[in-house]
């Protein structure tokens, strides 16, 4: 599989964009050069030809992917392999050390944003007793990236919000001045704005929060309000 995954890449390339890519991702892997449209085609063929049998073959080459990368590009594709729609029903509690340590390890937020968004918070819906308090737990990490991924987790979640969750995680990172800390408060409270407007005004303004979280999270309230 990883083989193919880097042929397809590597045939996807445009390698005259690369070095743009790698400066504006700051990426210590080098990038092929491989655009999202084309990358996605690609992968869709590649994992279409190369079925996994098993839930834990499937976490195996996830990881495999992952750690074994000498290009950007093939993390992606290890994420995409990790969301791809033939392993939907394998989306359970065993993924979670994998989903870590791609968080972990990858640590930035063209990785995390996707697994958090798209992964944990599917499990988060899914396994709401075992997720929630793992969310909290993560909340409190030191690891910059667990606490954006328990701040963002619930981003597509709308109406499905657990808001007392959404506040704790926050407010656990209210005093860091990170940001990706910073950005990733506003991005999750803008998001809960779609739903209720006036709750976000009012949370803003009762803990005070201000500068680049407040602009974020207020960016689109004054239109939801009139």
């Amino acid at each position: 599989m990883h083989d193919a995954v880097r042929d397809a890449l590597k045939a996807a390339a445009e390698p005259d964009k690369a070095e743009a890519m790698r400066a504006y991702m700051k990426s210590d892997l080098p990038f092929l050069g491989v655009q999202a449209t084309p990358r996605r085609a690609a992968l869709k063929r590649v994992f279409a030809e190369h079925r996994i049998a098993t839930a834990p073959e499937w976490r195996r080459t996830v990881l495999s992917i992952w750690r074994e990368a000498e290009y950007r590009e093939e993390r992606y594709a290890a994420i995409e392999l990790s969301g791809f729609r033939y392993y939907k029903s394998w989306q359970t509690l065993y993924t979670l050390p994998m989903y870590e340590e791609m968080i972990v390890s990858g640590a930035w937020w063209d990785y995390v944003d996707e697994l958090a968004i798209h992964r944990i918070g599917h499990l988060l819906l899914t396994f709401p007793d075992t997720m929630r308090p793992l969310m909290l737990e993560w909340s409190r990490d030191a690891d910059l990236w667990k606490r954006r991924t328990s701040i963002l987790c619930q981003n597509k979640f709308r109406d499905r919000t657990d808001l007392g969750l959404l506040y704790a995680c926050i407010e656990n990172s209210l005093s860091d001045t990170d940001f990706f800390a910073r950005k990733a408060i506003g991005w999750a409270l803008r998001e809960y704005a779609k739903v209720d407007p006036r709750e976000v005004v009012r949370y803003v303004e009762h803990h005070g929060i201000a500068g680049l979280s407040r602009r974020e999270a207020l960016k689109n309230v004054a239109g939801a309000l009139t």
